[in-house]
């Protein structure tokens, strides 16, 4: 049984979000493909973002979560997400499944500043 919440520590690396988790083998793992756009939306209002801010997310809706993302569809091994509120899509690599046994119907995200 994986954990209902999840916590990563996105940062900036060569102009574009990454994250490490080292317990699941991810070292610089970017976002790509409209999820970069997405976490700038995110991330707005966060002081000293670029050393990393804490992103919260779930399958399950929680207080305060900033974002609703809907699956869209897979392709590449990789799922396509909408955040209908902001008209933005982002796909999420496969390493989505080593928090995910499946890929859920909606995401919840919550950025958090390091130092909140």
């Amino acid at each position: 049984m994986t954990n209902s919440m999840m916590v990563i520590f996105p940062y900036r690396h060569n102009q574009t979000w990454v994250f490490d988790d080292e317990r699941l083998g991810l070292v610089q793992e970017p976002f790509v493909s409209g999820v970069p756009e997405m976490i700038d939306i995110l991330v707005q209002g966060i002081a000293n973002v670029d050393e990393g801010f804490k992103l919260l997310f779930s399958a399950s809706p929680f207080p305060g979560y900033q974002a609703e993302l809907t699956w869209l569809r897979e392709e590449y091994n990789g799922n396509w997400y909408l955040w209908r509120e902001k008209s933005l899509e982002g796909w999420l690599c496969p390493a989505l499944f080593k928090y995910f046994e499946q890929a859920p119907v909606k995401i919840y995200c919550q950025a958090e500043g390091l130092y909140s």
